[in-house]
């Protein structure tokens, strides 16, 4: 790997700067491959200092301006491809795929946010009294501080990042601990070498208890972004609620994935496979919950069975697999010890997997899962197909509705049927015949009304090799 310019450095108004470290390792193999500033309290204040006195002078820069600033941003780290897909691979664990859908989705993400920093600025709007002319203009927030989740650092990062600095924002940024360089250190030193003004863009990498919770509750943020778990997002909703900081969090759901009796089974056993294993079933999009009706219940679980058992699990950046690391120890054993053995011990059957060595979990289906299960209650984050049988579609409804989740499918012959299921579930997107497709959180409708996006499946599933 090349030498990283920002390797157990902060970026704090325009300069690296050296802190206290710690170890960054790859996933695979446990070998360090780099080191990551531990910013503390003063350093984030340091940091959203330097952005509020940035923020003014980037903001009155002409749109082309910023946009070229963003074109050399993106510039830098289409240079460095090929090594952000290894370093992507090492850092999180993912195989090659996920390593070339991360970094391609956050270059496509620069790019749009460029062309969109030069269209338009507003609108002309129906004057209330004759004579009168009512324009909206859209002018920048001002300072943003983002906390970004280590399964997709870079990706994440820049679907905040690009369209803050787009419209005339400025960024602190605080990647995960466990992936501070694809999420952090790499775009400090594409920001460097783009050009960009002294504390329009700051990073701040460190754990959560220090330099995470110092951002959070920051009073010098116009907005806090934030990607990851319920139980946090819940903590700062709750904490900016006190002086009604605005904030905006994309936190994690039970997702389901629903098998009608009419469904095809070959269509939906692909499917599964990607929804709940991709990653290592370590997204927010994840299913968590398969939920079938009971006259296609045992041949579901045969099928889907009989493709898990058939996933090479290893290492991604040295042997050719399907299914790379779990994240951590922590994760490894929160799925084995939290969800996987209690659902066992309260019933459930592993038709497969449910063994693990160091951070190999081997893909796990689960069959007779109840609701009481935690493989049914809890979001999974990690390679778990829990089956529950339901006798009835409006039973199958009911399950889904009872907890918070982000993108459901449904799968049934009549698409007509499966639409008619789709609009019931309370998720903003669901899939009819398909797995997820990241149509993502960013197309939600602001305000009081939830647009629920429906993607329906009409032609043969072009899926990955591995989940045939």
């Amino acid at each position: 790997m090349t030498a990283s310019l920002a390797s157990g450095k902060l970026y704090i108004d325009g300069a690296f700067t050296p802190a206290t470290t710690g170890p960054v390792h790859e996933k695979a193999t446990g070998e360090q491959i780099g080191e990551y500033a531990q910013a503390t309290p003063a350093d984030v204040d340091r940091a959203v200092t330097a952005a509020r006195a940035a923020q003014p002078g980037w903001a009155a820069l002409s749109a082309p301006e910023r946009a070229a600033h963003l074109d050399r941003f993106a510039a830098h780290l289409r240079g460095r491809y090929d090594e952000l897909i290894d370093l992507s691979m090492r850092e999180t664990g993912g195989v090659r795929a996920k390593a070339e859908d991360e970094v391609s989705a956050g270059l496509r993400q620069l790019a749009i946010s460029s062309v969109q920093a030069t269209q338009s600025a507003g609108d002309i709007l129906q004057p209330y009294k004759a004579g009168k002319l009512s324009l909206s203009r859209a002018v920048p927030l001002g300072v943003i501080g983002i906390i970004t989740p280590w399964n997709y650092p870079l990706n994440l990062a820049m679907r905040a990042v690009a369209p803050g600095l787009a419209f005339g924002n400025t960024i602190v940024l605080k990647p995960a601990e466990l992936t501070p360089i694809l999420g952090g250190q790499i775009l400090a030193e594409a920001a460097h070498h783009a050009g960009f003004p002294p504390g329009v863009f700051n990073l701040v990498t460190g754990d959560g208890p220090d330099a995470g919770h110092a951002l959070a509750e920051h009073r010098g943020l116009d907005l806090l972004d934030f990607t990851g778990s319920r139980e946090v997002g819940l903590a700062i909703a709750a904490s900016a609620a006190t002086d009604l900081r605005q904030i905006r969090l994309e936190l994690g759901g039970s997702n389901a994935f629903v098998v009608l009796d009419d469904a095809d089974l070959d269509l939906a056993a692909s499917c599964a496979l990607i929804a709940s294993l991709e990653f290592q079933g370590q997204t927010c999009i994840s299913a968590s919950r398969h939920i079938v009706l009971r006259s296609v219940a045992d041949r579901y679980a045969e099928t889907v069975t009989q493709r898990v058992a058939a996933l090479r699990v290893g290492d991604p950046v040295r042997e050719d697999v399907d299914l790379g690391p779990l994240i951590s120890e922590t994760q490894r054993d929160r799925v084995h010890q939290t969800i996987v053995q209690p659902s066992i011990a309260k019933g459930a059957k592993a038709t497969t997997g449910g063994t693990y060595e160091g951070l190999f979990y081997r893909p796990t289906v689960l069959t007779g899962v109840t609701p009481d299960m935690p493989a049914f209650t809890e979001e999974i984050f990690g390679p778990v197909i829990p089956i529950t049988v339901v006798d009835s579609e409006e039973e199958a409804v009911a399950l889904v509705n009872g907890y918070p989740m982000l993108m459901n499918s449904v799968f049934s012959a009549d698409l007509i049927r499966g639409m008619t299921v789709a609009e019931r579930l309370q998720a903003g997107e669901v899939h009819v015949n398909d797995a997820h497709a990241r149509h993502g959180a960013e197309n939600q409708m602001p305000g009081f009304t939830r647009r629920q996006w429906i993607g329906v499946q009409r032609t043969p599933l072009d899926v990955p090799s591995w989940t045939r």
